[in-house]
């Protein structure tokens, strides 16, 4: 036992000191001494100077000189760490221990290190499997529903699977052709096309006559051909692999739709006991948020596309496919995504057919179709997946597209969501936990 006494006669640290000396003698079974036995050593010491025999009653107290914390002995705590602890019997470190501390140590760190590297290798298995799951979680609910009415899990999920093939093979059938065909000629007219632009905006002449942005473009347009014959290999190579991947994509998200509930019961079955039926809620609001959020996203893109596809059509712009297609990819980005597309379409507009009145009413067209997806498509298609402020939204699009592109862009929105869905509910329960035990706490009697 040591106390921490201070250079006053009669000061706290004596009082502390002696308190202390008080209560351990009470739990050991003992009986505290008279006040004036405690108090008859409590003055007549130099400050600074540690006396010779200066007991403090019957118990073997020593006061030691201010801020030098003493044993019962006499001894001060680093003479007697010294010679070890006798009445736990630790000994103080030796280097054999320290030596031994270092290398599990530095062993750690080598494991971790080897971890890291490991993961890093295999960065692209674990992106496509992230990405599978991702897919399989939003595709559960149709899932869901139709084992909820009796089918097997194994049979709905290859309705869905084949579902979704047979739509998009009818998508690349019916759009494929036009779109290479329409695309080819778009590059191939490009440099009419600047001309014609330039003859519709002065403001763009005089750029074009300081900068000579139109000779340039010209320029690259026609080398833009030949480049890509000459790279046809590396191109191939790169359709390649992204078809492999895309099959690869495939293949785990259907392994993750088989295996979801399973996997979903040992996520939870890894938390403790009591934390399970909240860990369960918990995965119930992610894939319910990602579910909703990803097929809504989707319908309320492939609506994009198809309104474009029908209003340049009626208004006779060239280049209808590619631009709706693009329109529809680029609906699935959050806050910037309607935009750009819009101003793609409204400049390949302009340059392509007459201002007045083709250019103006696809303006026009764009300008309510958002106002009419904002306010009316969106929060029916969507309902409740995704409460969040614009700034959230944005902020989680711009670090899952840093991470993932496109897919990370589109899988942080609605993990966000469910982040949110999570956590809020949690801190408030614990606010209104803290302010029922703050109120029903009794105040201090008078």
């Amino acid at each position: 036992m040591f106390v921490e006494v201070f250079d006053r006669d009669d000061g706290a640290g004596c009082q502390i000191g002696r308190t202390g000396i008080v209560a351990d003698l009470i739990l050991r079974g003992g009986t505290p001494p008279p006040p004036a036995m405690r108090n008859e050593s409590a003055t007549g010491h130099e400050p600074g100077k540690v006396p010779d025999t200066p007991p403090f009653g019957p118990w073997g107290f020593r006061r030691g000189p201010r801020g030098v914390r003493m044993q019962t002995d006499g001894r001060r705590i680093s003479e007697a760490a010294a010679d070890g602890d006798q009445r736990t019997g630790r000994a103080p470190a030796s280097r054999p221990t320290v030596f031994g501390w270092a290398v599990a140590a530095a062993g750690g760190v080598a494991a971790v290190a080897v971890a890291a590297m490991t993961l890093y290798s295999v960065r692209s298995v674990l992106i496509k499997a992230v990405i599978g799951l991702f897919l399989a979680v939003s595709l559960d609910p149709p899932v869901r529903w139709m084992v909820g009415r009796g089918a097997r899990r194994g049979h709905a999920v290859a309705i869905i699977f084949l579902t979704t093939l047979v739509l998009t093979a009818l998508f690349l059938w019916a759009f494929l052709p036009p779109l290479l065909s329409q695309g080819t000629g778009l590059t191939s007219d490009f440099p009419g096309y600047l001309a014609h632009l330039r003859r519709q905006s002065s403001a763009l002449a005089r750029l074009d006559d300081r900068f000579h942005l139109l000779e340039h473009i010209t320029a690259w347009a026609r080398t833009m051909l030949d480049r890509a014959g000459r790279n046809a290999w590396t191109y191939g190579q790169w359709a390649m692999g992204a078809v492999s991947s895309a099959l690869l994509v495939g293949v785990l998200t259907i392994y993750f739709m088989l295996d979801l509930p399973r996997i979903r019961k040992g996520l939870v079955a890894a938390f403790p006991q009591r934390h399970r039926r909240m860990a369960d809620d918990a995965v119930a609001v992610v894939a319910d948020k990602v579910g909703s959020y990803m097929i809504g996203n989707f319908a309320i893109s492939a609506i994009a596309g198809v309104a474009t596809f029908v209003a340049l059509t009626a208004l006779q712009v060239p280049f209808a496919v590619p631009l709706a297609v693009f329109v529809a990819l680029t609906d699935l980005l959050p806050m910037i995504g309607a935009t750009l597309g819009a101003v793609v379409c409204i400049v390949a507009a302009l340059a392509t057919t007459d201002l007045w009145p083709n250019t103006i009413v696809v303006a026009l067209f764009f300008v309510v179709y958002q106002q009419l997806e904002n306010y009316l498509i969106a929060p029916r298609v969507l309902r409740n997946a995704v409460q969040m402020s614009a700034l959230a939204v944005l902020l989680a699009a711009l670090i899952g597209g840093t991470l993932l592109g496109l897919i990370g862009a589109l899988m942080a929105i609605p993990i966000a969501a469910a982040v949110r869905a999570i956590t809020v509910p949690a801190l408030r329960t614990r606010r209104q936990d803290s302010l029922t035990t703050t109120h029903e706490t009794p105040g201090p009697r008078s």
